[in-house]
Parts: structure tokens; C-alpha cells; sequence
């Protein structure tokens, strides 16, 4: 039987919480248990490009009149954005620096909320990935309105800090008010990310969020790594650039674990 195309966005409000990087490397753990993986950029600081591709493509990219930026903004052909990367099974929606204005510019479109909805309709439907991952940028505004609406799952990186649970009931609230328009939306779970295990914070943030009681939480954290700023510095996901590293087993530990949520339940 053909699985159904699932479609995961990585968001949260607060900024720096590894969304960009859970992201990337989520897509390579996945390619790596052979599911073919569409990676959209959505944030004008083009973090999620540039873990596939040096800052010349990727500013090459953001100034084609094919990304993220043209589909949503001028209805450019959603299959003519995707660009191949060098990896098996990833294939990416590249952003742009006109993403900082997108706001403004999708508040006049008719029926905003759901332009990247029916913007990916084609390529969800014709079964060519078996996941395509959203990465948001840090703000709750139409444009994620726009990634929730056409997720089915979301994942909430959250960096184990003092400051990493501000916000998180916004985002909840969020979710709720998403809702109203995909009430197919459900929370794939917590992601705890940026872990220094030494930090009594770190044990202080699972009890929080256990305490939620139906919130979802990654069996697996994500700890601090050099490996995956060496990853970052040679645009590449940390699980193919170091696959023996601490960081790149514990993205395949969350790999298997999102196949087994969303294929077995």
C-alpha cells in the first residue's frame, strides 16, 4: 500500500530554538530510512538552504523567480521551485530575502491563510515524497498561519534554556486558532533541543513540559554538538557530514521515531 504524502512543520515562536537545523537534519535521518524528503524553506534568513547548498546558490535562489517567496506571493509553479540537492531523497524549496516583506503582501491575497495549502496541493498529491518539512520562521504571523494550516503534524523544537518555555503557551494558543481552519492539525510532539546535560535547567525543562500531560515529547533530546556548527559552516546536515557524532545518532533516534508516529498510528 502507498503511503500518503505527510506533511511536518517545524515551528516556534521564539527564535533560535533549532528549528532550521531539526529540520535539515531530520530531512537527512529520514532520507537515510529511504523516505523521499521535501524540505521548504520559509524563512528570509535562509538558514534551511543553506544546510543544502553554499551562500552563492542560495543567494543564486533567492533571487530566481522560482522559491518559496514566488510560490506564495506569485503563484509560480510549485515543481519548477523544487531544486534537487545532493543527497538521495532530498529535494528543497529554497527561500528568499524578500520573505521579510511576505506579511504584508499575503494580508491582501483572497483566502491567505491557505495559499500555501493549495500552492503544494500538486506536489502532495502526487505521492512523489513520503514527507514534506515546513521550516517556519520565529513569529506567529500569517505566514505560519499559512505552514499550519498546511501541515498535518507540527514539531516544536525547544531549546533547553531558561527562556526556552517563554512563549510556549502562545504557540499552543496558536495551534488552537489553526485549528478553526485545518482541524486535521495535531502536535507531533516537543523536540528539546541545545541540551547541556551538566545544567540542572535541562532536567527542570522535561519536568515542565512533562507536567503539560498531553503534550508529546521526543524520547530523544538533541545536545550540544560542535560537530553541527561544522555541519552548518560546510552546508551540510550534521547527519551526513559526521555521521559517527553524537548529534547525528540522536537525528536518527527522532527520524524512527516520527516514522513510528505517523506510519504506525
Amino acid at each position: 500500500m502507498c503511503m500518503k504524502t505527510t506533511i511536518i512543520a517545524f515551528a516556534n515562536n521564539k527564535g533560535g530554538s533549532g528549528k532550521s537545523t531539526g529540520c535539515s537534519c531530520v530531512a537527512a535521518a529520514l532520507s537515510k530510512l529511504n523516505k523521499r524528503v521535501l524540505c521548504v524553506d520559509g524563512d528570509m534568513q535562509l538558514n534551511l538552504t543553506l544546510s543544502f547548498f553554499n551562500e552563492e546558490r542560495a543567494f543564486e535562489f533567492a533571487k530566481s523567480e522560482f522559491n518559496t517567496y514566488t510560490l506564495l506571493t506569485k503563484a509560480a509553479d510549485s515543481d519548477k521551485c523544487v531544486r534537487k540537492t545532493e543527497y538521495e531523497n532530498i529535494d528543497l524549496i529554497p527561500s528568499s530575502t524578500l520573505m521579510s516583506g511576505v506579511e504584508y503582501e499575503l494580508f491582501a491575497k483572497w483566502q491567505r491563510e491557505t495559499i500555501l495549502k493549495r500552492a503544494l496541493s500538486k506536489i502532495k498529491e502526487s505521492g512523489k515524497y513520503d514527507y514534506i518539512l515546513l521550516d517556519a520562521p520565529p513569529t506567529l504571523g500569517c505566514l505560519v498561519m499559512n505552514m499550519l494550516v498546511c501541515a498535518d503534524r507540527l514539531i516544536i523544537p525547544l531549546e533547553a534554556s531558561p527562556w526556552g518555555l517563554f512563549g510556549l503557551a502562545n504557540m499552543f494558543d496558536f495551534v488552537e486558532s489553526v485549528k478553526g481552519i485545518n482541524s486535521e492539525l495535531s502536535v507531533l510532539g516537543v523536540l528539546v533541543t541545545k541540551v547541556d546535560t551538566r545544567k540542572n535547567y535541562f532536567k527542570q525543562t522535561l519536568e515542565q513540559l512533562n507536567e503539560l500531560g498531553n503534550v508529546h515529547v521526543f524520547k530523544e533530546v538533541i545536545r550540544q554538538d560542535s560537530a553541527i556548527e561544522w555541519a552548518q559552516d560546510n552546508s551540510k546536515p550534521v547527519v551526513f557530514y559526521k555521521p559517527s557524532s553524537r548529534s547525528s545518532k540522536e537525528f536518527e533516534a527522532v527520524a524512527q521515531e516520527i516514522v513510528s508516529l505517523c506510519e504506525n498510528s
